[in-house]
């Protein structure tokens, strides 16, 4: 068996007639975590339509655009060489669709209160709990989690440094109240608790290669942040890129979140002044009437040509720090495209995500996150259901964080009504 199909529990029945990644793929398909997504906001809150975009949809179209990646890639002749590192579609859907299975409810916003509670204890980041998930906390075995393969793994493990490597906790010192939790954004990181999950990801590298690849780039006054990531986690974030910049516009768009005077003032004309003449400045005014057409079909062609001419960006960069081609190799995209992926990215998180509308919506889900594991942290042999009572006993604070990071919004809203609105809650509300 190749050692990157190794999983962390050998034991039980193994089916030899099985892809390894397809199997990896089926398991988080079949996953609560990956069911919750259903009910996890992605930028707009869930509940006041049923069009736009939840966690579990984003994952999904990530993963076609994952694997349209790969797809291009194998297609490009220019970098033959590198097509056996390419990792398989179903490898890299089973990245794709897990990547965000360690997202707590009510988007970032939720993330930046649990890190605020969790400050002493560990911390708190979405990438991190993704890998608890997969290999602790998941259904798929007793002590693995999903028990996924090695490469899968690896793949999954966006920033690969511990936590306590790059937190700055002079940054939270300097923060505010619960009130207010801007100083408390997490670094991005793996936590401690699951270092020997990353000793077995990277156990096939030799020692100086692994402190390598789980170096720091120091931040003054700010989280160190990781230095490098693996040739699979590099196509999952193109992909994750892509669906951001390009579907959450659609959403912003069809929801009329933003007017075509916004779009050409801040997108279409800068497009529009560039020098250099790229296929999306010649199509840019076919771009924008059919994206604000007010017909459904056309605005769907525009975002689909938007997609495919990010995908046909994509290239294959390579660095001599590392000889596992695993390692050494990043997907990337060319500088022009990039460029307009990150106006495009931009647009969406100033005329969507720092909304007054949006913002509100996001700062009542962390107060609601907040004083619902302070209640629970300071009663825990009553407020938290059984399963949780006993990791409780064993692993203290972290266990609340993951009660509450694996809930929906919809069950921490109804959670936090039953424990705080007198007129709300019944026995008969099953936790």
């Amino acid at each position: 068996m190749d050692i990157w199909e190794a999983r962390q529990d050998t034991g039980g029945k193994v089916d030899t007639h099985r892809n390894a990644y397809g199997r990896d793929r089926a398991r988080i398909i079949h996953s609560a975590f990956f069911r919750r997504l259903q009910g996890k906001t992605q930028v707009l809150g869930l509940g006041e339509s049923d069009f736009y975009r939840t966690r579990l949809t984003h994952s999904i179209e990530v993963a076609q655009i994952a694997s349209g990646i790969v797809e291009q890639l194998h297609g490009d002749a220019d970098h033959a060489e590198f097509h056996p590192f390419l990792p398989s579609l179903q490898l890299v859907e089973a990245i794709a669709l897990a990547h965000d299975i360690g997202h707590p409810p009510f988007g970032h916003g939720g993330e930046v209160a649990l890190n605020y509670c969790m400050r002493e204890a560990g911390g708190f980041e979405g990438n991190a709990q993704t890998l608890r998930i997969a290999t602790r906390l998941g259904e798929y075995s007793p002590t693995s989690g999903l028990n996924l393969t090695r490469r899968t793994l690896l793949g999954l493990i966006k920033y690969p440094v511990l936590h306590s490597s790059v937190v700055n906790q002079d940054k939270y010192r300097g923060g505010g109240a619960p009130s207010n939790l801007d100083a408390y954004k997490p670094p991005k990181c793996v936590f401690d608790c699951d270092a020997a999950s990353v000793d077995f990801v990277l156990q096939p590298l030799e020692e100086k290669a692994r402190q390598l690849f789980m170096g720091a780039e120091p931040a003054p006054g700010k989280h160190a942040r990781s230095r490098h990531k693996s040739f699979d986690t590099s196509i999952m974030e193109l992909a994750d890129d892509i669906a951001y910049g390009v579907h959450d516009l659609e959403d912003a768009i069809a929801l009329r979140f933003v007017s075509e005077q916004q779009w050409r003032a801040e997108v279409h004309d800068r497009i529009k002044d560039r020098t250099a003449a790229m296929p999306l400045e010649k199509e840019i005014d076919r771009i924008t009437a059919e994206l604000f057409s007010g017909c459904g079909r056309q605005r769907k062609h525009a975002i689909s040509f938007l997609v495919g001419y990010f995908i046909r960006s994509c290239t294959i960069k390579e660095n001599t720090l590392f000889s596992h081609r695993l390692f050494g190799l990043a997907a990337g995209m060319c500088e022009e495209a990039r460029a307009e992926l990150d106006l495009l990215q931009g647009f969406v998180v100033q005329n969507v995500v720092k909304t007054a509308e949006v913002q509100t919506l996001e700062y009542k889900g962390q107060q609601m996150v907040i004083r619902l594991f302070d209640a629970i942290a300071d009663n825990p042999t009553r407020l938290l259901p059984e399963k949780q009572k006993g990791e409780h006993e064993r692993y203290g604070m972290r266990a609340i964080c993951d009660y509450l990071a694996g809930t929906t919004d919809d069950y921490a809203t109804r959670l936090y009504h039953k424990m705080f609105t007198p007129s709300s809650g019944s026995v008969f509300d099953r936790l």
